[in-house]
């Protein structure tokens, strides 16, 4: 089986292996107090032009969002979101299990708007019953989205400006960090983020890591007491320095950006073979993830060879699927689905 339903499916690059292996005999104090971090950090601090900025690395995407969302709301604050968002969707009520309301928010294509935010503050504030609500303390949103879109740098900047405006923090998940910032049409950097969000995590686990985020705080109420927090809810690692040396081999001469570059291009030759063939894009995703709707018989005949994850119904004959491709997709793989794919029917 060949498998193109998700980005984490394999081990590591060879790179981060070979840093892991280089530094397995060293001794080195533990909890992430080591050099190997601290270099890590400074790369990160550099990348996203915030000298100021606190570096923190934790495991994986979830505990990045609850641990983040935990240490900067008080308890009467609830953290808003797409009704699509991870955090909403995929966590298991993680956020909720904090003690903090997820507030969703409609959306048609997985964004949120700075319109969005301004009105579910407004609603709250100018509502004479207030005190008995859950107060909007965060706008949580992911670059990418769930559905790949990603946000330009214009959408940010004025969700930010929106978040400023009624005392919100600004959270932006990055476990697909790195697709977002090379893809076609990407214009928002590391350091637009660092400048617009008041945290951020730059995802490791789904960008070729063994496993691990790195958590950028410039926001220094956030910060503090933050490791306080990462201990209490299981966040910090003993052997800390796993993580340095993997998010050190990652951010060395571009092999993050090289990496989702790949990711990208091959996803991309999948999207032109499917366009080609007749099926429909469910949505225009420039990165790594591409959905698309195609009848149901097409897809049963691949998936004796292929997997891929199932989204939903289009309709009675059709679903909605993602072919999501990875640091180790070999390309021979996606030529041979192209290839297998014009072997099928294609139905007008």
């Amino acid at each position: 089986m060949v498998r193109f339903e998700s980005d984490y499916l394999e081990g590591a690059l060879p790179e981060v292996l070979a840093a892991i292996e280089e530094i397995n005999y060293d001794q080195t104090p533990g909890y992430g107090n080591d050099k190997y971090c601290d270099a890590a950090a400074a790369m990160i601090r550099e990348k996203c032009a915030a000298p100021e900025a606190s570096v923190h690395f934790i495991v994986g995407g979830t505990q990045a969002n609850f641990t983040v969302i935990c240490a900067a709301l008080r308890p009467h604050q609830g953290v808003v979101a797409p009704v699509t968002g991870h955090i909403s969707v995929h966590e298991a009520g993680a956020i909720e299990a904090t003690g903090h309301k997820v507030i969703e928010l409609p959306t048609s294509d997985g964004k949120l708007t700075a319109r969005q935010v301004r009105e579910c503050a407004e609603a709250h504030w100018t509502d004479p019953n207030r005190l008995q609500l859950t107060q909007p303390g965060m706008v949580y949103i992911s670059q990418p989205t769930e559905s790949g879109l990603i946000y330009s740098l214009a959408e940010l900047e004025e969700i930010s400006a929106a978040c400023r405006e009624h005392g919100m923090y600004l959270y932006v998940d990055g476990a697909r960090l790195g697709v977002a910032l090379v893809c076609p049409g990407a214009d928002a950097t590391l350091a637009d983020l660092a400048r617009l969000a008041d945290v951020f995590y730059i995802g490791g686990t789904k960008l070729g890591a063994l496993f691990g985020e790195a958590i950028v705080i410039t926001n220094k109420d956030i910060d503090r007491d933050f490791r306080y927090i990462m201990k209490q809810r299981g966040g910090i690692l003993a052997k800390g320095r796993l993580f340095g040396a993997q998010f050190g081999a990652l951010m060395k001469d571009g092999l993050y950006e090289r990496t989702a570059k790949r990711e990208v291009d091959l996803a991309w030759k999948l999207r032109r073979a499917f366009e080609a063939h007749g099926w429909k894009l469910y949505s225009d995703s420039p990165t790594n993830q591409q959905f698309v709707i195609a009848p149901d018989a097409e897809l049963d005949a691949l998936a004796e060879k292929y997997s891929f994850s199932e989204w939903g119904r289009a309709d009675e004959g059709h679903r909605i699927v993602r072919f999501c491709t990875s640091w180790a997709t070999k390309e021979s793989d996606v030529d041979d689905l192209i290839a297998d794919l014009s072997t099928l029917r294609v139905e007008a």
